[in-house]
């Protein structure tokens, strides 16, 4: 597809990081853990689980090296990439114009997601046009924000985490919560904690394409990057992780990719 042939905001020049990942056998990979299939922190273990964090140690594995997971905030992921807190960022963190003006990504695409309104039963909410004017919750940083405000003018309020935002609509501070599909779907699926709420609305707004980013002109580390990706399509490998950290509805992407890279166009 189109979109997933897009240019990596790379320069021509070499870069020194993946030279520097390469001599200290270890790659630092910033990742988003907030709960649900995306990333979770196990009880027992305190070890990252989830799609974010397996994605981070497949990504490790494929450059010949160990995995080193930092946890970001949504608020803060870029500036942790930015400032060398992190080599690589795997944190929901979805293509956009103003995003690839500042970072650089791996051209391949992982996923594609957009975003899901969770309200509680009875709203009356069931497009998002009903949002006008009301109240809505999302996590600082996030690219469902200025859509939400311009297009359908909602009331937007940033929190620090989506753990928060979600606390916040159950407190009644605002009428939805705006989140990742792939968060807000499996959350509401069978949790008795949520089984007053639901997702009515059948699109989702601003989808877009999930890669890995790299700060700006790393065209070593991009390259790198982009050929395990290309792995995880032609192996099959993101539609079974997507299967079994238990993301759903599958992702009409993942096939269309597997079957593109394993014909090797």
């Amino acid at each position: 597809m189109g979109s997933a042939c897009l240019l990596a905001s790379a320069g021509a020049h070499a870069d020194a990081t993946l030279d520097k990942i390469k001599q200290r056998g270890k790659v630092t990979i910033g990742v988003l853990v907030n709960g649900g299939p995306l990333g979770s922190i196990d009880p027992n273990t305190q070890q990252l689980t989830g799609w974010n964090p397996e994605l981070a140690r497949a990504l490790a594995k494929g450059l010949g090296v160990e995995a080193d997971l930092v946890q970001v905030q949504t608020a803060t992921r870029v500036q942790f990439l930015q400032a060398g807190k992190v080599d690589l960022l795997i944190a929901s963190m979805e293509l956009n114009p103003e995003r690839a003006e500042t970072l650089g990504y791996a051209p391949t695409p992982f996923y594609r997601v957009g975003g899901t309104a969770a309200v509680r039963k009875g709203s009356g909410i069931t497009k998002w046009e009903d949002l006008r004017g009301k109240p809505v919750c999302v996590s600082q940083g996030s690219s469902f924000a200025k859509p939400l405000a311009n297009e359908y003018g909602a009331q937007v309020q940033g929190y620090k985490s989506s753990s928060d935002s979600l606390l916040a609509l159950k407190g009644g501070n605002c009428v939805a919560a705006v989140h990742d599909s792939t968060l807000i779907h499996p959350l509401l699926r069978g949790n008795p904690e949520w089984a007053q709420y639901s997702a009515p609305i059948a699109t989702e707004v601003l989808p877009a394409l999930s890669v890995v980013w790299t700060r700006k002109g790393e065209a070593d580390t991009i390259a790198a990057v982009d050929k395990v990706v290309q792995d995880w399509h032609r192996t099959g490998w993101l539609i079974a992780t997507e299967k079994r950290v238990g993301i759903e509805p599958a992702n009409p992407l993942l096939p269309e990719l597997q079957a593109r890279f394993k014909a090797g166009s």
